[in-house]
């Protein structure tokens, strides 16, 4: 049963709290609550007493406080850090760069110029993004920037501070893949037509090993040529890293019209290659030319020969071209002669399939290493153009022969290599398919622009 003298001498008891805090209150207050239902469990407790008339007390507690000064003084003593990030311009050096950048560090200048995997921060491209933390004082603590590999392998290379040295690392980094398609009509050249239609150098340079054999695009280019091409961009944070491969592409050549695409063969034996759009193979056993960008000075007839002054037969067809150029097998094939000769100078002749051979005469030096016996595959470089034998000027001397009688190269009928097998073939055509709605799409947009500017 409830015990009032028992609530009495409690009740009385809450006149040692004094004050006025409304939390304090409130704590007491169902301090008073559970102690009522302590002494009377069994019964059921009357309403409490108002709370506003109950006293209370407060209780006061120092804290120690954190000595701001002391750690306002202590920010102030460390060196502030700045990250800051510069592109690469055209003309720059290492020394400018870091000047721009802000870094003063004559350690970590010398550290990048020695450092073999710290020395790819040399590649200064046009365009490249490069970030750094850096101290106050200049102190390099550590730089971030892309390289590109020559397998278009992108890495990410960091040089970090390691107490008062350095250390390099460089690593392959994921990029976004994204797919572009534009279109370009020739004026002048095609690299002047890509710069406009902002396509990348690489993926120009694409363009021209697609249609290699059929297209001699140092003579056979018009003033209103079209193209259009579907190809890879890869990027990073936003930013363009690199071009990638051309997906599909469409060449009008004065009245002649060119298409491919690449196919990724399931057949290791074949590998990739670029089909036209009805999947037969674009690439030829021979080049049409095994110089790039280059002239015809001399066709494969009738001519005085400039040296003797007599009219003989020019067995083969003189592209001209500068000191240095490049040469490139025409086809796969093995190195018969690496040599000099008196007319021709110096010489490359390979030799093919079914009594076909191929010569490459004035020559300034051959490639590297090359030698007798050695297997090479068309594209590969062999040499580079010179004037040497009976030559008035650089330029590279090509014959064609079929048991050991020229002919002429430019005239003569390539066929074509590489066949698809059915399973192949039904997966191509879904390929195929996908790159034909693309270039619809690319035309639809070209004819509503134009309609726009009208």
């Amino acid at each position: 049963m409830f015990n009032s003298d028992k609530f009495n001498r409690i009740r009385n008891s809450t006149h040692h709290f004094v004050g006025s805090s409304r939390k304090t209150r409130i704590i007491s207050a169902s301090a008073l609550f559970l102690a009522v239902c302590a002494f009377g469990a069994a019964a059921v407790a009357p309403m409490a007493p108002d709370a506003s008339d109950i006293p209370v007390r407060s209780i006061v507690h120092e804290l120690d406080l954190p000595e701001i000064a002391d750690q306002i003084a202590s920010l102030e003593q460390s060196p502030q850090m700045y990250v800051v990030e510069e592109k690469i311009r055209s003309g720059d050096t290492l020394g400018t760069v870091l000047i721009r950048l802000g870094i003063d560090d004559d350690a970590a200048e010398s550290f990048m110029k020695s450092d073999p995997v710290a020395r790819n921060v040399l590649q200064l491209k046009s365009g490249k993004r490069i970030q750094a933390k850096i101290r106050e004082d200049g102190q390099l603590q550590w730089l971030s920037m892309l390289t590109d590999e020559r397998n278009d392998t992108t890495k990410n290379l960091v040089v970090t501070r390691d107490g008062e040295n350095f250390k390099a690392n460089e690593a392959p980094i994921e990029l976004e893949r994204r797919v572009e398609m534009h279109t370009g009509e020739i004026q002048s050249s095609l690299f002047a037509a890509t710069d406009a239609a902002q396509i990348p150098d690489n993926v120009a340079r694409q363009i021209v090993d697609m249609f290699a054999t059929d297209i001699d695009f140092a003579s056979d280019l018009q003033r209103g040529d079209r193209f259009d091409v579907v190809y890879e961009t890869f990027w990073q944070n936003g930013e363009f890293v690199r071009g990638g491969r051309i997906l599909a592409g469409e060449f009008q050549n004065g009245k002649k019209n060119y298409k491919s695409i690449w196919f990724d063969d399931m057949e290791p034996r074949l590998g990739g290659g670029y089909y036209t759009f009805e999947g037969k193979s674009l690439k030829k056993a021979f080049l049409k030319s095994p110089i790039k960008f280059s002239r015809i000075s001399s066709v494969f007839s009738m001519r005085k020969h400039p040296i003797s002054g007599q009219w003989k037969q020019h067995t083969g067809v003189d592209f001209a071209a500068s000191t240095g150029t490049p040469i490139h097998a025409s086809a796969d094939g093995v190195v018969e002669m690496v040599a000099t000769q008196n007319g021709y100078g110096n010489i490359v002749v390979l030799k093919h399939w079914s009594n076909i051979t191929t010569a490459y005469a004035h020559m300034s030096r051959f490639a590297a290493g090359l030698h007798k016996g050695e297997r090479v595959s068309q594209g590969d470089v062999i040499g580079y153009v010179g004037s040497t034998g009976w030559a008035t000027g650089p330029h590279l001397h090509y014959e064609f022969r079929v048991a050991a009688k020229a002919r002429d190269p430019m005239s003569v009928d390539i066929p074509s290599v590489q066949t698809l097998n059915s399973a192949d073939l039904k997966r191509f055509h879904a390929v195929a398919g996908d790159m034909t709605h693309r270039f619809v799409l690319l035309h639809q947009e070209e004819n509503a622009l134009k309609l726009a500017l009208k």
